[in-house]
């Protein structure tokens, strides 16, 4: 992060000063062997992903991006089809969708949460789902509706329970967007699941400012379905079966060896980083309710939670003025972000599907109010009470 920050939104220098040692000797390793692209170095960080999140299967690919790309064209969403997912999200969500010729069907969020509101999504379907022949049809624009892909926000596992049952009832497919939300788990059917290991597929994201983060771009798909980790692993190679032999028309998204090598060490702390960050939330939520600040400038900040529910991959709060407070703590040499300034129902490149402001009430009331502040496990107690005490000056509290 910029040195500009005494208090920056994610501090790596900090994490790796920790490890180096360590990564140092994983990536040496891989230098040694000379075996750069996929190989034994991926093959074992695959095994150690699947047996940590209990999935029978995990496929390395190039990004969180291509997770979800390589997800829906193992599904063969195509042209003709369309998949529900939320207009708050990053952009890869739903540009995953569009780039295979399929459409995106948003439903809004909720507001205390950010996620993909399953009341509204039940609501959604009831109105404009007709199942024929064990596939559901949208009325509207008589696409077939394919699949739901819920993301599991800033670390927060989304209710499962509640899609699960959507999905089944509507003969849905589901992707879960999981590239902010590694290590995140809630019950599922009287079992605590990972993110990621729900639905049909999980796509992961590698990102360095995630959860588990990786020394560039990296991702994974993890499905217990061996049929669709067959195709996930021959589509990120040009769709090939043996070499120079293409069943399908594939991508190039091969996981390389470095990234996977230092994932593979940073993977056994991960659950201790996410403790951390709890921890940290905790004290956040401490702070500002010792300074009365929720209602008072701050709209609202996350719920406080003990389990590993929410990682909280980002920290973010509601608040007024929003766009004059990230500027007074960057004055102050505290870096905040906005995640995600316009919902992508209103970015100009989906402006074909043709919406309009307001069809997405919640998503873009949060989209001008939501602020992330810092937060990683090397934050201390006092960069915490700083990065409160500034907001409270700024609301003159």
């Amino acid at each position: 992060m910029s040195n500009f920050f005494k208090i920056p939104l994610i501090d790596l220098r900090a994490q790796y000063a920790a490890i180096c040692g360590e990564v140092r000797s994983a990536v040496d390793e891989v230098i040694e062997s000379q075996q750069f692209i996929l190989g034994a170095t991926v093959s074992r960080l695959e095994r150690q992903m699947a047996a940590y999140l209990g999935s029978r299967h995990a496929v390395g690919v190039a990004s969180g991006s291509d997770a979800l790309l390589l997800a829906m064209m193992a599904l063969r969403i195509g042209p003709g089809d369309a998949v529900i997912t939320t207009p708050f999200t990053f952009f890869s969500t739903v540009s995953s969708i569009t780039r295979l010729g399929a459409r995106p069907l948003f439903v809004d969020i909720d507001s205390d949460d950010y996620l993909l509101s399953t009341k509204k999504l039940e609501e959604f379907l009831a109105e404009r789902a007709d199942v024929r022949d064990d596939a559901a049809i949208d009325t509207q624009t008589g696409l077939a509706i394919r699949a739901v892909l819920p993301v599991h926000l800033f670390g927060q596992a989304a209710d499962m329970n509640a899609l699960v049952a959507l999905a089944r009832k509507y003969r849905l497919r589901m992707v879960e967007d999981v590239a902010q939300a590694c290590g995140a788990r809630r019950e599922v059917s009287g079992e605590m699941k990972f993110a990621g290991t729900v639905g049909d597929l999980g796509c992961f994201s590698f990102f360095p400012s995630k959860t588990l983060g990786s020394f560039g771009d990296a991702g994974l798909v993890t499905t217990d379905a061996p049929d669709l980790a067959a195709l996930v692993a021959m589509l990120r190679a040009h769709g090939e079966s043996t070499k120079y032999h293409h069943e399908l028309t594939g991508i190039n998204s091969r996981l390389d060896a470095i990234q996977a090598a230092v994932l593979a060490t940073k993977l056994k702390y991960l659950e201790s980083w996410c403790g951390q960050r709890i921890e940290r939330a905790q004290a956040y939520h401490r702070l500002f309710t010792e300074t009365r600040l929720v209602g008072n400038g701050v709209a609202a900040i996350p719920a406080l939670v003990t389990d590993k529910s929410h990682v909280f991959n980002n920290y973010v709060i509601r608040a007024e003025r929003r766009d004059g407070l990230k500027d007074f703590l960057a004055a102050s040499g505290i870096q905040s972000e906005i995640y995600y300034p316009v919902p992508l129902h209103l970015q100009k490149c989906f402006a074909d599907l043709g919406h309009r402001p307001g069809e997405f009430p919640e998503a873009e009331v949060a989209a001008s109010q939501v602020l992330a502040l810092p937060l990683y496990p090397e934050l201390t107690h006092d960069g915490q009470e700083i990065v409160v005490d500034t907001i409270r000056r700024f609301y003159g509290r």
